[in-house]
């Protein structure tokens, strides 16, 4: 999760029985039964096939109907059933059955960051004036459901719902149809995979879950929010980051499905994710923003264990532009997730403000950290102390970081407490936990750099680095009777060296697809205000500081919508070369974005793809790098995938054999060689979408140890001809040996700079 929020939605509801009503068997498990593109263009003969298979395997229309969750049967063909392991096998060898795999369960991964991103609207060149706000486009949102009653989600200034729109506003506890409108057109919830994976019911007397599209974690609904979310004045956080918040396509509609659930140990299940992407490819949506994520180690895009890649790959094939998170498991390499070319991946960065927070000490010092904490506090001196002084057990060292249990009570009454973190995962939220609960009055907590701020609720805590922290102890350490006074947080805006890369965000390479750029993008998701489900004393609904590459994505679906509003007919790829080529890569004073890892550097595309997204430029690229469904069934025949497994997904006969294309050439707006050798050649092609007769020369800015020559190095455009293939060689200096290296390479023209970026990795071997 994002955020560390207490939160308990207690609720009272009736019985879920008679909306689930099957009993497990103890041998049996959902399987999904993947059978790739559809046959036949009716739902109801499709569905019909699927029970027939079920029905030959278990001897019965009334087993087969007891054993089925869902049949996939709009954006491709499949079903997940209850089946024990040796059905399971049974059913693979079955025609038509592409692949037969068990249930998982994966993971979920504003006020200023659209004028950051400089859409506030104020210019008639501006892109969101241009694309009427994203007026008529419809985002879908598969995440944990939506609280209806926000402010964001009302439908004042809204267009009227498509008329190409099939979707449904399903009811359910607590949401009926009532709660859809203009804004909110759509919502659906999925439950079974989820139910059959955790071996139980919903215990929704205890508030873990509600059973309908109402969001109980207020991660959907902050995604939601933030892709496209309507007008709200004066929103804010606590007083915090006040402003006019909405999402990055205020105009268009929105259509949310719940996958992800808080019951038990939570999470997202394939079954369930399939299910969602087939019925957002029915009700007619044309952007899917996902910000949920596989664990590392990665399964193939043909393995169903890969929902999404699955899931996305047909969405695209039906020209729905799929946006998905990088995930936060950065700043370590190859972390990054959901690396199927077919999908936007997108990182996360800061923006330019931050709630700066005084600390005073008693000889007059002050030093300053950062908290949004603006609630509890005693605005005098009060005494402070080092938490080890006051450790209940002097033998061990987990009083340092303030473990719960670890502190003596009776000298921490009444005192701030100044904890220092041991390890990157070590919490400002639990150690405040365990201050409270020892009798304290305030938390200092020394970390290592790691962006996103907590709010603590129990008491005031303030996040320091070390050097402060260190300043702190010292002064500590010095005086008799140490005593200090904790601020109240401001907002700060401007004043900040900002992007820079957030220490979580999920970093390349693939770890599947070494050939493939991944992330795509970046786009801000540290401490982003959006809409969250009710919180506090007054249950009201209101505005939460989230941070993740769940809020970046989001950030990019709605950037993409606006684009889809200006360009109708521009295809996923088309939408996401237009993103890359146009991205920033330095920052809001000059400098080069930066990334902190184990050493602060200047990020690389593993760390942003292209860079910071700039969504008045990518509304008019110049050039597009363009793929189609054809291109990417070549490359997945390229990386090594069988004729009859590519068949499967695509449903139409693939000879890989024929249509091999090498991994390097896929006309991604990017260019990775994970093994270089000696020499490579790499092939392009690009599309004008200019002016009809530009001429465009090419740039390159080669990689440390490598040469690279570009051909033809001037494209010329004219009517008859809108589409030019170029290539690129790259030599090796046989200097640089080991690591990745990276350049650019850009095509410019009076008016337009499209730049891709490129990183090599030349080897002895």
């Amino acid at each position: 999760m994002d955020t560390k929020l207490n939160l308990c939605v207690v609720l009272t509801l009736v019985s879920i029985q008679s909306h689930l009503h099957f009993i497990e068997a103890a041998t049996s498990n959902v399987y999904i039964v993947y059978m790739g593109e559809k046959k036949n263009d009716d739902p109801a003969i499709t569905k019909m096939s699927h029970y027939k298979m079920l029905s030959d395997m278990l001897g019965s229309k009334e087993a087969a109907k007891s054993s089925m969750l869902y049949s996939y049967k709009h954006g491709f063909s499949g079903f997940a059933a209850r089946l024990t392991e040796s059905q399971a096998k049974e059913i693979e060898a079955f025609p038509g059955v592409v692949q037969v795999i068990p249930n998982r369960i994966h993971k979920l991964h504003t006020t200023r960051s659209w004028e950051f991103m400089g859409i506030n609207g104020h210019s008639p060149e501006n892109l969101l004036t241009r694309s009427n706000m994203g007026e008529g486009v419809i985002i879908g949102v598969i995440d944990s459901g939506v609280w209806p009653e926000s402010e964001s989600f009302n439908d004042k200034g809204m267009s009227p719902i498509p008329s190409r729109w099939k979707g449904i506003c399903q009811e359910g506890e607590l949401f009926n149809s009532s709660n859809c409108n203009k804004k909110l057109i759509g919502a659906r919830w999925f439950i079974k995979g989820i139910l059959d994976q955790n071996q139980t019911s919903v215990n929704i007397s205890n508030g873990e879950d509600i059973l309908s599209a109402r969001d109980s974690s207020g991660h959907g609904t902050h995604t939601a929010s933030t892709a496209a979310g309507n007008f709200v004045e004066n929103a804010n956080y606590e007083g915090l980051a006040t402003g006019l918040a909405r999402g990055g396509a205020p105009r268009a509609h929105l259509a949310v499905y719940k996958v992800c659930w808080s019951f038990g140990p939570g999470g997202c299940t394939d079954a369930d994710l399939l299910k969602a992407f087939d019925k957002a490819i029915q009700d007619g949506v044309d952007i899917l923003s996902v910000s949920i994520g596989n664990s590392i180690p990665l399964f193939s895009y043909l393995d169903q264990r890969n929902s999404i890649a699955i899931g996305s790959f047909h969405a695209t094939a039906n020209g729905i532009t799929v946006a998905c998170s990088a995930g936060n498991d950065g700043p370590t390499a190859m972390t990054v997730e959901n690396t199927a070319p077919w999908i936007i991946t997108v990182a996360a960065t800061t923006i330019d403000r931050a709630f700066p927070t005084a600390i005073t000490l008693g000889n007059n010092r002050t030093l300053w950290g950062q908290s949004v904490d603006t609630r509890m506090h005693n605005h005098g001196f009060t005494g402070i102390t080092f938490s080890d002084r006051i450790a209940v057990n002097a033998s061990d060292d987990s009083a340092l970081g303030c473990k719960r249990g670890s502190l003596n009570a009776t000298l921490a009454a009444g005192k701030i407490i100044l904890c220092f973190s041991q390890s990157s995962t070590q919490s400002i939220f639990s150690a405040a936990i365990s201050v409270a609960e020892a009798g304290g009055v305030g938390l200092i907590f020394a970390q290592y750099r790691a962006d996103g701020l907590d709010s603590c609720h129990f008491i005031p805590c303030i996040k320091v680095d070390y050097e402060v922290g260190t300043q702190i102890l010292s002064y500590i350490r010095k005086s008799r009777s140490p005593i200090a006074k904790l601020g109240i947080p401001k907002t700060d805006i401007g004043k900040w060296l900002s992007p820079r890369v957030a220490d979580f965000s999920a970093r390349g390479p693939s770890s599947i697809s070494p050939a493939v750029l991944k992330p795509d993008i970046a786009a801000p998701g540290v401490d982003i205000v959006a809409a969250y489900i009710p919180f506090g004393a007054e249950r009201t609904s209101g505005y939460a500081l989230m941070s993740g590459t769940s809020m970046s994505c989001p950030h990019v679906a709605g950037i993409t919508t606006l684009i889809k509003s200006v360009h109708k007919n521009w295809s996923p790829a088309a939408i996401r070369s237009a993103l890359v080529t146009t991205a920033s890569q330095t920052g809001s004073h000059g400098s080069n974005i930066a990334e902190e890892g184990s050493t602060r550097k200047a990020a690389d595309p593993f760390d942003i793809g292209g860079g910071l997204v700039n969504p008045n430029r990518a509304v008019d690229p110049g050039l597009i790098y363009d793929a189609e469904t054809d291109d990417y069934v070549k490359f997945l025949c390229g990386a090594g995938f069988s004729s009859k497994s590519v068949s499967g997904l695509t449903k139409t006969n693939v000879n890989c054999a024929k249509n091999r294309l090498n991994e390097l050439n896929l006309n991604l707006p990017s260019i990775t060689i994970p093994y270089l050798k000696r020499k490579v050649t790499v092939s392009r092609k690009v599309t004008n979408v200019g002016a009809v007769d530009s001429v465009y020369k090419s740039m390159v800015q080669a990689p440390q140890g490598v040469k690279m020559k570009v051909e033809p190095r001037i494209l010329r455009f004219n009517e008859t001809n809108q589409i030019l293939p170029f290539k690129v060689t790259f030599f090796s200096t046989g200097k640089v040996y080991g690591d990745y290296r990276f350049g650019s390479l850009i095509w410019r023209d009076p008016n337009h700079i499209v730049r891709i970026p490129v990183s090599v990795r030349a080897i002895l071997v």
